[in-house]
């Protein structure tokens, strides 16, 4: 589980292929010095990887077909910019929104406004996942935790970035036609769920209610 919020910008360094399976290495120096271990969730852009080798300043961790399929991985080149955030602590401060680090689909930029030191960005968004995405909600986008400013039909939002964003994420880098992971609201799926048409004996929103919840 994590937060959104980016613990360091990094930098692939190295890709590799064995069989099915790629090996990515990072380079990380804050990262790595703050105790990174073997086996440890690192999110990388969004996505939730294990970490299979550390040796300062650098680390990896490798994905599967399945990883890649679903996000913007298999575009990732050597020497571009990652964002890095390290799994949650039980006793950390939640100053973000709960990140899985399952990517559920790619965005694409569609507007890009400057507003001074700020910036706007509008993405279109698959139109299966436009549901889950609320105005003043909360999405996780390359990783990042971000409000939703604007909601765009049929399927498109617009987030606000601050100079601080900016300046310590790879958003500075987001231009008309780039893809981004995104990953939609974790409560807004359980809602859906519990919502749902239930079995016997599966818990529903209705039962909820009745509870007086």
């Amino acid at each position: 589980m994590f937060t959104g919020l980016i613990a360091e910008c990094g930098r692939l360094v190295k890709r590799e292929a064995t069989g099915t399976v790629w090996r990515l290495g990072m380079e990380a120096p804050r990262l790595v010095e703050d105790y990174l271990r073997v086996g440890e969730s690192v999110a990388v852009n969004g996505i939730c990887l294990t970490v299979v080798e550390v040796r300062p300043p650098f680390f990896s961790v490798e994905a599967v077909s399945e990883t890649r399929d679903k996000t913007t991985l298999s575009n990732w080149a050597v020497g571009q910019k990652v964002n890095l955030e390290r799994a949650l602590r039980l006793s950390d401060r939640l100053d973000g929104h709960l990140v899985a680090g399952h990517v559920d689909g790619v965005a694409r930029v569609q507007v890009v406004w400057p507003e001074g030191p700020s910036r706007k960005v509008r993405f279109q968004v698959p139109p299966e996942l436009a549901r889950y995405v609320a105005r003043k909600g909360s999405v996780a986008l390359d990783g990042i935790s971000l409000t939703v400013a604007e909601i765009h039909t049929p399927s498109a939002f617009t987030v606000a970035l601050i100079p601080h964003t900016l300046a310590k994420t790879t958003a500075e880098d987001w231009a008309v036609g780039a893809a981004v992971n995104l990953e939609v609201d974790l409560i807004s799926r359980y809602l859906e769920q519990l919502g749902a048409p239930s079995e016997p004996g599966t818990l529903s929103l209705e039962h909820l209610q009745q509870a007086g919840f």
